[in-house]
């Protein structure tokens, strides 16, 4: 692999052609040379295949920070709210451009420092025909920055949106009132806008070959930091987890790895409330969720249904539990706002949105004291990159 990459380096070619076959280089090592190569902007080519390098449009006028995952439901757009508060805490003024499935036609604005996110104000969107749990809103609403809402549609193998308007998003960006910008993915689709460092979210209950494999190896090799969610049983037991990590390492040495798992937080006081909580969290974790929420929070969990992706079931495991509740507890994803807040205003109910907060149980430090260090590599990286634009 290291002759390839020097070669590259050496003679600068358009793209990289394999003519080799089984034996000499099998399924798994065409992948791997095939991310390495993409991490150059060049295609990799053979008889039957080409895979073309994702397009990162140079657009953004601020230093930036990409957050990425491996797939969806790897806790993403939590990790990214999380670092969106850090990165302010700690004075970057930050502000994120969030793309999803269900982002709008052209990029929007929510100031979420001046916006109250309250239920009726998200299920008004809701009935003008928007995706009110969009990631954006969420990030708006949990780390109360400005945020950005762009639309993707589909998502190549190494990343590519098929279309999105995450670039206009970026020249939107320039404009505001903000120093720093966060760039979050949707699922396992990258921003197509150049950023100055990354976050890899990766869930330790995912299959080892999407960080081992395919093209996994080829955002581990974008990454300068790798955050591994879920990271306890019954999601992953310690051995999985450490075999990711290892995984992880062998593929990019100096990358930084934070071993974390996640506890919700609600947004609003839930003591001494009858709660039934709506959730995109695997029901195998549905008793550690109720213990945290009672005994952290004092509230009485009633009841709990783990398909707010699924709205026919989400709805009728609700109107089952009905008068047994006096407020309806969820995160703001798929079915949150046209269902669980719907029903919960037409019923005269609170709603109550939460948070997953990240909690760091190994790696390499500290989630906060990593975030300040990739948020101060991306500075960094994106004053020398300037330098170099004026030469």
């Amino acid at each position: 692999m290291l002759g390839i990459m020097v070669a590259i380096d050496r003679f600068k070619p358009e793209m990289v052609v394999d003519l080799s076959d089984e034996p000499v280089i099998g399924y798994a090592e065409r992948f791997f040379y095939a991310s390495h190569v993409l991490t150059k902007g060049i295609p990799y080519i053979g008889a039957d295949f080409w895979f073309y390098p994702p397009a990162f449009q140079d657009v953004l006028e601020k230093p930036s920070l990409g957050v990425i995952g491996t797939g969806k439901r790897v806790g993403k757009t939590a990790l990214a709210g999380f670092i969106c508060r850090r990165l302010d805490e700690e004075g970057f003024r930050p502000g994120v451009i969030a793309m999803g499935r269900g982002g709008p036609q052209a990029p929007e604005v929510i100031a979420g420092d001046k916006i109250e996110l309250s239920p009726e104000y998200l299920l008004r969107l809701a009935r003008e025909g928007k995706h009110a749990a969009s990631d954006y809103l969420e990030d708006a609403l949990t780390s109360r920055i400005t945020a950005i809402g762009c639309r993707r549609c589909g998502g190549g193998l190494a990343g590519q949106p098929f279309v999105s308007n995450v670039a206009a998003g970026a020249r939107l960006a320039n404009e505001l009132d903000m120093d720093f910008v966060v760039l979050e993915g949707s699922g396992s689709a990258l921003p197509p806008v150049s950023a100055d460092a990354y976050v890899l979210t990766v869930g330790a209950d995912q299959p080892i070959d999407y960080v081992a494999g395919y093209f996994g190896t080829y955002r581990v090799l974008l990454s300068d930091l790798v955050i591994l969610s879920m990271c306890e049983p019954p999601l992953a037991d310690r051995d999985k987890i450490e075999r990711i990590d290892r995984a992880v390492r062998k593929i990019k040495p100096e990358t930084k790895i934070v071993h974390t798992i996640f506890r919700p937080k609600p947004l609003h006081p839930i003591a001494n409330k009858r709660v039934f909580l709506t959730t995109t969290s695997p029901a195998s974790m549905k008793g550690k969720i109720i213990g945290h929420l009672e005994k952290m929070y004092g509230a009485k969990v009633v009841g709990v249904s783990n398909n707010l992706s699924n709205r026919k079931v989400l709805r009728r495991e609700i109107e089952s539990a009905k008068g047994n509740f006096t407020t309806l507890l969820t995160e703001l994803k798929a079915a949150a706002v046209d269902v669980v807040t719907s029903i919960g205003l037409d019923l005269g109910l609170e709603v109550i949105y939460l948070d997953n907060l990240p909690v760091t149980i190994g790696g390499d430090g500290e989630l906060e004291e990593l975030v300040n260090w990739v948020g101060d590599r991306a500075r960094t990286n994106f004053m020398r990159r300037k330098k170099v634009d004026k030469r």
